[in-house]
């Protein structure tokens, strides 16, 4: 499968209402710590958005509610992805992206045969907390000289001005959450990512 190489990750349904109507064609809900039936209505209306712009959403983590919500792609951390039920995530047809760092976790993921492998994080991150340093840019190439035609995502500390770096090192898609959710104004920020990534779209 293609990937658009502007994937972004936002944490609530407001960010995709605000977001995906300039343009966004792939986008990640990925929430936390908040109770299912308040995760399963902003699925909902991040589904409903994303309809009406033909936008890709993948629902982050929780599988079960990605099924029972009638999703289509779901992404999995190794953590989650040791106490998903991949069997019951394949029955229902989902599409999966998982997250690795290092080897052994690139092994994990590419057993259970996903649609795209992420990377990260490829430069310093103040998203969370991470045990894993950097990865830097010639990682992502010994990535998808490993993963072959599997689609690679690359994670962490990317913005526009560190596109080209990790395009030109075999990266197909770019995702982002702060450069764009901590930007003075997020909706330029987004159209800027939309234009600087046609080039590999």
């Amino acid at each position: 499968m293609k990937l658009d190489p502007f994937y972004l990750i936002v944490d609530s349904s407001d960010w995709i209402a605000r977001l995906v109507p300039l343009g966004v064609k792939l986008v990640q809900l990925r929430i936390k710590d908040q109770p299912d039936v308040d995760i399963a209505r902003q699925i909902r209306e991040a589904k409903s958005v994303c309809a009406d712009h033909g936008c890709q959403l993948v629902v982050n983590d929780y599988w079960q509610l990605a099924i029972s919500e009638g999703c289509d792609f779901v992404h999995l951390g190794q953590e989650d992805l040791a106490d998903a039920d991949v069997d019951a995530i394949r029955k229902a047809g989902l599409k999966l992206g998982v997250s690795t760092h290092d080897g052994a976790e690139l092994s994990t993921a590419l057993a259970v045969q996903p649609e795209y492998v992420a990377l990260g994080p490829v430069y310093p991150t103040v998203t969370k907390e991470l045990k894993w340093a950097p990865q830097g840019l010639e990682k992502i190439t010994r990535w998808k000289a490993d993963i072959g035609d599997l689609p690679l995502v690359t994670i962490g500390g990317l913005t526009v001005e560190r596109l080209s770096g990790v395009f030109e090192h075999g990266a197909d898609s770019a995702a982002v959450i702060t450069d764009i959710t901590r930007n003075s104004d997020p909706e330029a920020r987004t159209r800027e990512w939309i234009s600087a990534t046609k080039t590999w779209r």
